[in-house]
């Protein structure tokens, strides 16, 4: 096995793009935003207002001004936990399966996500 190569993952995300989570690790503990991507081979996602970094950009024909601009980094997903609206409280997904089909369900109330 090669150093650099990146390890495959062959677990199941329970969060995907449009959830709202909670950090509940690190410098932005207790935030709550929505997942704005979602990289299932990482196992990292990148979460709206949370893990800032700067970017030096150059000038460029879209940017003309180039210079510093903040944008989100991503986390992994291990230090979020999924919110759900009804109980106002985080929660697990479970996946429940139907016949074929496969719905997320929430752990503590069994609510359909």
């Amino acid at each position: 096995m090669f150093k650099n190569s990146k390890k495959k993952s062959t677990k199941k995300m329970r969060i995907k793009k449009g959830d709202t989570v909670v950090v509940i690790t690190g410098k932005y503990k207790g935030v709550k935003g929505r997942v704005l991507k979602s990289m299932p081979k990482e196992e990292r996602i990148i979460v709206e207002k949370v893990n800032f970094i700067k970017k030096h950009t150059r000038p460029t024909q879209q940017n003309q001004q180039g210079g510093i601009i903040e944008k989100e980094a991503s986390i992994h997903v291990s230090n979020v936990k999924l919110f759900n609206e009804k109980i106002n409280d985080v929660t697990r997904a479970v996946f429940k399966e139907h016949g074929k089909s496969r719905t997320r369900v929430c752990k503590k109330t069994g609510d359909e996500i």
